[in-house]
C-alpha cells in the first residue's frame, strides 16, 4: 500500500478543483484502488491510502490535475505495510469468525 501526504495553502484554485477530485477519488475507491482519503482535521492537508503498485500510482497521480493544482502540493509518497487491519486493501481476506458453538 502506499500513502500520499499532500499540503494544502489557501489557494482559490484549489478549491475550484476539489469537486472534480472528490469524484475522481470515489471512483478510484468504488474501483478498489483508494482504501481511504481525507482532509486532515486542521485543512493543511490531506493523506489518501492507495492500494496499488508505485507505478500504477505515479499514473493516478498524473491523470489527475488536482496534483498540479495551485495550492496543493505532493509532501510525500510512502510505502505502508500494515500488519493489522491490512488484509483487505491488500486483497487478501480478513478473518472470518467462527459461527458459534452447540
Amino acid at each position: 500500500m502506499l500513502i500520499v501526504e499532500l499540503a494544502f495553502t489557501p489557494a482559490p484554485e484549489r478549491l475550484a478543483a476539489r469537486p472534480a477530485h472528490r469524484e475522481t477519488l470515489a471512483r478510484l475507491h468504488s474501483d478498489g484502488h483508494l482504501l481511504a482519503a481525507g482532509p486532515l482535521a486542521d485543512d493543511s492537508g490531506a493523506v489518501l491510502l492507495f492500494t496499488v503498485a508505485r507505478d500504477q500510482l505515479d499514473r493516478i497521480l498524473a491523470a489527475d490535475p488536482y496534483y498540479r493544482t495551485a495550492g496543493v502540493e505532493v509532501v510525500s509518497v510512502r510505502d505502508w505495510r500494515p500488519v493489522v487491519g491490512g488484509d483487505r486493501a491488500a486483497g487478501r481476506p480478513g478473518p472470518r469468525s467462527q459461527p458459534p458453538g452447540p
